[in-house]
């Protein structure tokens, strides 16, 4: 987007929150004059409910006003750097992709696997990865002892901590130290960021390359505009942290379930200084289950509590006014949970009883609130910078508000348990998971029914009033419904996430004969493999998948077996840019990988985990155009901006070659299946292939005449924690196969 384009944005998006900030003090006040004297503990509930939202709201706008974009320098050649990875019942497997990622960052540094569970099975691991072990007996103080324990054994000046399911990027290391030349800053946290994206706090639209997740906000947002205040805060992962100022307040805090946020507080006391970085440099796990999701949500709305009562955050001594503000706004999120109670009882309350919180003419009352509701969500969402995700947030506030108001209530005690969140759940969440949210869906239809004939019957609200509270009741009947449905109809199939990143194999049949295929949905524990052959129908087969490092040869058996055409002709998913096809035939085999030893997965471990390679080759994204952002495409450009497609699911296998006076060496690689006429073909590769080039393409799975021609237009370098793969933009020729 154009330089003055983007100050158009951001002017427009201040006069929308001006106009917020202006216009519901005035709603607010004119509410008080609404009130029903007959209903007076209803009406001030109601009351305090909206005046708490538009507290919230401008303590929100007071963080996001300005972001930061530090930007990273090359941090020094003499510091010492210790990496602990905490863990206490997390499995093998999980801590293997942490500590190989992690082993193998770039900057010296040793890296230390902290185990509280005190397991024979972790012992040999970090022995068998070259890294520290430490265990503890006892399990004081959860993972802030845990974190301290391993202070009294180092002598680094400092200290990266990741949880045990964050694989970091090989460049985690360099990005951040630098940021240390401040003496002042006692910590660097970057964005918790997570590789799988079925998990319960994602949600992917089906046609467009658009994927929301609970925390986007969060983090590409609101820690950006807490970091301009100097208030941006240690999220308990993703993070370096100096040794010294860890020792100048007696090391992680302890007393809460949140040692995170009490440690930022604590640090932020001392006058020290914090970095948001946001580009993220670790993706983890997040929980896949609504149970894991809200006992997650759980303690950190009781950890917040805590430190709350322990730090006092409003009155505390050594915060500056912007940064008791921050904190404030932190942990009065938790409270909205008391806030959607009311705001989903409140009409089914005035449908069976006929009591009204306001006493307003109905035409009034429309005038001054449908301004003031539209000004709520139209600010919001442009403060949020598109992250906002206005009606997904108010389904995830239908899922956990009863879980923040447990949090608020239960919160202030002294002796909560550290609960470690179990990631991993293969079972189909049941019903009594959502209790909470059934119960509003069946008292919102009960009131709707039994309101529409006690209206019928008895006429006992305005026709205003009666309307007005059955689309509120509707409205939060359908948020309900539409958690209740993406929850019980959510399954569990696999225990390790499968990427969806295409990548070109090699499968052999029984006559010795290899057959070439596209290996996508792929883990450490198997993939799918696509082709046009079948192959013999056996039990154990052997190939090789192509992958920035190298070949990687593996033995899998066949767990499953599909077979299916390919789109005819003038179907709606055909592609019709180089004359006429046939259907063709499809088999799909579920492999599932037969490792001799943990050694023999590491190449592919280390391909997957650790970057953001999913995101850049499917061109994923999480925000979305804002309304303002909307209009200003609209004139500046004279069309809108549309999201792009994600790639189609399928892709092709190609053999290529560059046409140049010698060069005849055929290569591997994956072509995006599109609409080639009119389009850029995607071209996954694993070299360098310079721009302007010539290439010829064996297409393998499109037409019975495969070799094309094309042009390299764009290539784009992907790191991953191996080595670098490519995606190159191609323009085929038009006029058929060669």
């Amino acid at each position: 987007m154009e330089p003055d384009s983007k100050k158009t944005i951001t002017r427009l998006r201040v006069l929308v929150v001006l106009a917020f900030l202006i216009y519901a003090p005035y709603y607010l006040f004119w509410r008080l004059g609404t009130l029903n004297p007959e209903a007076p503990f209803f009406s001030w509930l109601i009351w305090g409910a909206e005046l708490f939202g538009y507290l919230t709201a401008v303590l929100h706008i007071f963080m996001v006003s300005r972001l930061t974009s530090p930007v990273a320098v090359t941090p020094p050649k003499d510091l010492t750097v210790d990496v602990f990875v905490p863990t206490y019942n997390e499995s093998v497997n999980l801590l293997r992709h942490t500590l190989l990622a992690a082993t193998r960052m770039e900057y010296p540094h040793q890296t230390w696997l902290l185990d509280d569970g005190n397991r024979p099975e972790m012992a040999a691991l970090a022995k068998e990865l070259g890294c520290r072990y430490l265990a503890r007996t006892e399990n004081t103080d959860a993972k802030a002892g845990n974190l301290n324990n391993a202070l009294t054994k180092s002598s680094a000046n400092f200290v990266a901590v990741f949880d045990a399911d964050h694989v970091p990027h090989k460049d985690f290391l360099n990005k951040t130290l630098g940021f240390f030349r401040d003496e002042k800053v006692a910590f660097v946290q970057t964005p918790q960021d997570f590789y799988n994206l079925d998990s319960y706090q994602h949600r992917r639209h089906r046609r467009l390359s658009y994927i929301w997740t609970e925390q986007s906000l969060f983090f590409r947002v609101i820690q950006r505009g807490k970091d301009r205040w100097n208030a941006a805060y240690f999220c308990g992962s993703c993070a370096v942290l100096r040794r010294s100022a860890l020792d100048d307040i007696g090391g992680f805090a302890t007393g809460t379930v949140t040692e995170d946020l009490h440690t930022s507080i604590r640090l932020h006391k001392k006058s020290y200084k914090a970095v948001y970085y946001p580009e993220s440099l670790a993706f983890g796990l997040a929980p896949n289950s609504v149970r894991a999701f809200l006992l997650q949500r759980l303690r950190w709305g009781q950890g917040a509590m805590q430190v709350w009562r322990k730090e006092g955050i409003l009155f505390a001594r050594g915060l500056t006014f912007p940064q008791r503000l921050n904190y404030l706004a932190s942990v009065l999120t938790y409270f909205d949970g008391g806030q959607k109670a009311i705001f989903y009882l409140a009409p089914v309350v005035v449908l069976l009883t006929g009591v009204m919180p306001i006493n307003a003419n109905g035409k009034d009352f429309l005038l001054h609130f449908i301004p003031f509701y539209l000004l709520v969500f139209w600010s919001y969402e442009e403060a949020g910078r598109g992250f906002g995700g206005t009606l997904l947030t108010e389904q995830y506030n239908m899922a956990r508000f009863a879980t923040f108001a447990r949090a608020t209530i239960g919160g202030f005690g002294r002796h909560l348990k550290f609960r470690v969140t179990q990631k991993i759940n293969v079972e189909q969440d049941k019903a009594g998971t959502v209790i909470p949210q059934l119960l509003v869906l069946i008292l919102s239809i009960l009131a709707i029914a039994v309101g529409t004939w006690l209206w019928l019957s008895k006429s006992y609200l305005t026709l205003g009033a009666f309307w007005a509270n059955i689309i509120w009741a509707s409205i939060n009947l359908g948020l309900a419904g539409s958690v209740v449905r993406f929850t019980l109809r959510r399954k569990h199939r696999r225990r390790e996430y499968r990427f969806p990143i295409p990548l070109p194999a090699f499968l052999g049949k029984s006559d010795g004969d290899k057959v070439l295929g596209l290996v996508h949905d792929i883990s450490a524990d198997g993939c799918s493999f696509i082709t046009e052959k079948p192959i013999a129908a056996k039990r154990t087969v052997s190939g090789e998948i192509f992958l920035p490092s190298g070949r990687m040869p593996f033995t899998a058996s066949i767990s499953h077996y599909l077979e299916s055409a390919t789109p005819s002709p003038g179907s709606r998913d055909a592609t019709q840019e180089f004359g006429k096809r046939t259907p063709r035939q499809k088999h799909e085999y579920g492999l599932a990988f037969q490792w001799k030893s943990a050694d023999d997965a590491a190449q592919l471990e280390n391909f997957l985990y650790g970057s953001d390679l999913q995101w850049r080759i499917l061109d994923l994204h999480e925000g979305v155009t804002t309304p303002v952002a909307w209009v200003v495409a609209l004139f500046t450009h004279g069309k809108l901006e549309k999201f792009s497609t994600i790639t189609p699911e399928e892709w092709l296998p190609v053999i290529y070659h560059q046409i140049r006076k010698g060069e005849q060496q055929d290569k591997f690689g994956v072509l995006s299946r599109s609409d080639w006429a009119h389009k850029l073909a995607r071209l996954i590769i694993f070299e360098s292939v310079p721009n302007a080039s010539h290439i010829e393409l064996y297409i393998f799975g499109h037409m019975p005449q495969d070799r094309v021609q094309g042009e390299i237009v764009d290539l784009q370098k992907m790191p991953t924690t191996s080595a670098e793969i490519y995606v190159a933009k191609v323009m085929l020729k038009h006029g058929g196969p060669q």
